[in-house]
């Protein structure tokens, strides 16, 4: 008979390893991606939501500090790097459909990417917001890793940066298909460009589970903003 006492030794033994914390990750995730798929891909049914709320709900329960959870999670983390940099890829395959679309491409990222900094930070500052804040918002619209890293550089605070970036594209995967389909916008290049922009890697996500073709433009876009961005943020700090 298993007694109350050794099931709390095996949960003081197992909460010490960081595997648990990487396996709950990927349990998570794979629940959420269930489900979604069960509810036939809707918007409001996100992944990405559902395994962020499970894994809140059991840290809460078992009285789990974040430290000790990400032990485990920065398994995942890592590779936030090397998926970043294999953004490099379907740019190149779709090299040819790029360089026909080079110009409206271009003015679209430029629009997009300076838009996303310029609305955030200027409604933070109306508020009175404080530096630190400011310059967290200002690249919430890139993948996390390069989010980070630019936050570091101007003087916001990294970990803010993190939870902001994933916000936005949690938020950006919700409505990005009830949006475009609103607007009216039928060409999935050009609704898989906007979401890459505005919701970096979350959104390309969202943009693969509709079509192939958005998730390969979303995915350019999602590159090609965290450069440019990377750019902007040389003359950025002369205005924060």
């Amino acid at each position: 008979m298993t007694h109350a006492g050794d099931i709390y030794s095996i949960w003081v033994y197992l909460s010490q390893t960081p595997l648990l914390w990487l396996t709950a990750t990927l349990v998570a995730f794979v629940i959420g991606d269930a489900l979604s798929q069960a509810a036939g891909r809707h918007p409001l049914v996100n992944p990405v939501v559902i395994a962020a709320g499970l894994l809140i709900v059991v840290l809460t329960l078992t009285g789990t500090p974040y430290p000790a959870y990400f032990q485990g999670a920065q398994f995942v983390h890592f590779l936030l790097g090397p998926a970043t940099v294999a953004l490099g890829l379907p740019l190149w395959r779709n090299r040819h459909a790029v360089r026909r679309n080079l110009l409206p491409m271009c003015a679209a990222l430029a629009a997009g990417s300076l838009t996303a900094i310029g609305s955030a930070v200027a409604i933070a500052w109306l508020f009175g917001a404080p530096h630190e804040i400011l310059a967290s918002l200002a690249a919430k619209s890139v993948t996390a890793p390069i989010a980070m890293a630019l936050t570091q550089v101007i003087g916001g605070i990294p970990a803010l940066a993190a939870v902001l970036v994933v916000l936005t594209g949690i938020l950006g995967s919700v409505i990005v298909t009830p949006l475009m389909n609103a607007l009216r916008i039928r060409d999935f290049a050009a609704r898989g460009f906007a979401v890459g922009v505005a919701s970096h890697g979350i959104g390309t996500a969202r943009a693969f589970q509709v079509s192939e073709e958005a998730g390969t433009f979303a995915g350019i876009a999602m590159g090609l903003n965290g450069a440019l961005t990377s750019l902007v943020f040389l003359i950025l700090p002369l205005f924060l």
